[in-house]
């Protein structure tokens, strides 16, 4: 037993003590991969969940980092059953991929084939896959693509999308060099959205979507919204 602020419970809930000296720290790193359920005064319950995880690995955390995390603020002893089965979720993320195939366009890739196999005969991928092209790689019909990747969420496989996007139609802006900065928690959001391939950042008011200016943002603060990168 230690004196952390944090209480995991077997049913994968967190208990995060408000008041605790580590309950600020502790709150920043759980976000990274656990869901807020409630927020009462003094305790904070949050939820473990498979989406959560995968989330937190597709921004590049890994299971022995989170599984850090857990230990290093809980109060009590984790179940090693918890902890394997973290670790066993975390793993499932980017076994499969979606690659953009010179030849053959969309295709999803995967070196174990056992998994392959096993997405390609599960009823909910059913009419999304096509003629299988070596013994690691599937052709997806490219209508298909955000369906596919819905299915293999819900089969218990998410798909680490690397396929990248088409190319629209481009508009040509004047970008003032002086005067702003991007402020580094901005640049590491825009590193961990684009190396996934994506291209726009969701933002609620007042969540720091403008460049930093020296001053508090100021008006402009409060359009908040939608930001693309």
């Amino acid at each position: 037993m230690t004196d952390g602020p944090l209480i995991v419970q077997s049913d994968h809930t967190l208990l995060l003590e408000i008041d605790h000296p580590q309950a600020q720290e502790c709150r920043r790193e759980i976000a990274v991969f656990a869901e807020l359920e409630r927020s009462p005064e003094h305790v904070h319950t949050y939820r473990l969940t498979k989406l959560g995880l995968w989330n937190a690995r597709a921004a590049g955390h890994d299971a022995e980092a989170i599984v850090d995390t857990l230990v290093r603020f809980s109060r009590f002893p984790v179940s090693p059953a918890l902890l394997l089965d973290v670790t066993d979720t975390v793993s499932r993320y980017g076994r499969l991929e979606l690659h953009n195939h010179p030849a053959h366009g969309l295709v999803l890739v995967s070196h174990d084939r056992a998994v392959l196999t096993e997405v390609q005969r599960h009823k909910k991928t059913a009419g999304m896959l096509g003629a299988q092209i070596d013994d690691d790689t599937v052709v997806v019909h490219p209508s298909e693509r955000g369906r596919l990747k819905q299915a293999l969420l819900a089969i218990g496989w998410p798909a680490d999308d690397l396929a990248g996007y088409v190319d629209g139609e481009q508009h040509a802006i004047a970008l003032r060099q002086e005067g702003w900065e991007l402020r580094e928690y901005q640049h590491q959001a825009a590193e961990n959205v684009f190396h996934g391939g994506s291209g726009v950042v969701v933002l609620p008011c007042g969540a720091g979507g403008n460049g930093g200016n020296g001053g508090n943002g100021g008006a402009g603060g409060a359009g908040g919204g939608l930001t693309g990168i």
